[in-house]
């Protein structure tokens, strides 16, 4: 039964695979058993594009990893894989050991050059799926601009929102996460990195509106209650269930 969110801020752009791997594996196991727990946007090896190769094949030692630390929580991330002859920035899901769920970003960022070396994913992925009984979705990063993909996101009790989201827009991050928390009235997890020209803003969103961040900390918690959604949708009846 998941009682807690969870969302992690660290820096790691310019560090080897290996020991931000390390500090990801840490930080997943010094979080609370029975949570969510949801890190920044490939904060495995940042947007290294000259090793991008390199990056895919650490991604399946990590995952092996990763998996193994799931059993009590749920865990998100995103990582470069190569599936054939191209690159996807894939967000995955463990859970019980397992790959629970994957899809491919599909709104790419084109002022950081991801449609160069990335491939889209298809909208049709984005959506809500179900695990014990919570109902999930995920926007990464760029996507969250695009409010057309909010709707397939309706009806969800949490949205993770992993992000390497620039400093210059920081306010944006903040009001969009915001305010998707309020349009779809569940929770928002947002995960940003805090390499130095990044915004961190990691926040968990309640229904209501209310962000809990701190830019100073690695790990942000808040307990998670199905009731806060209940209410508010029975109160500011949407349409929503």
């Amino acid at each position: 039964m998941i009682s807690k969110l969870v969302t992690l801020q660290f820096d790691y752009e310019n560090r080897p695979l290996k020991e931000n791997l390390k500090r990801l594996t840490t930080l997943i196991e010094s979080s609370p058993k029975n949570s969510i727990v949801l890190a920044p946007e490939l904060c495995l090896s940042g947007y290294k594009y000259d090793s991008l190769e390199k990056s895919a094949e650490f991604s399946k030692i990590a995952t092996d990893e990763l998996k193994k630390l799931s059993f009590e929580k749920i865990i998100g991330l995103t990582l470069i894989e190569k599936e054939g002859n191209n690159f996807y920035n894939n967000f995955t899901l463990l859970n019980q050991g397992k790959i629970i769920h994957k899809r491919a970003k599909v709104k790419l960022f084109p002022l950081g050059d991801e449609p160069k070396y990335f491939t889209k994913g298809s909208e049709d992925e984005i959506g809500v799926f179900e695990i014990g009984g919570i109902k999930i979705a995920s926007l990464i990063c760029f996507e969250l601009r695009f409010t057309e993909l909010w709707e397939k996101t309706k009806g969800a009790d949490v949205i993770l929102v992993p992000s390497f989201w620039g400093k210059p827009r920081k306010k944006h991050l903040e009001i969009l996460t915001k305010a998707l928390a309020v349009a779809n009235q569940c929770f928002v997890i947002c995960s940003n990195s805090s390499d130095e020209s990044m915004a961190k803003s990691s926040s968990i969103i309640s229904p209501f509106g209310e962000a809990k961040m701190d830019d100073e900390n690695s790990i942000i918690v808040q307990e998670f209650d199905k009731n806060e959604i209940r209410k508010l949708r029975k109160y500011i009846n949407i349409g929503l269930r």
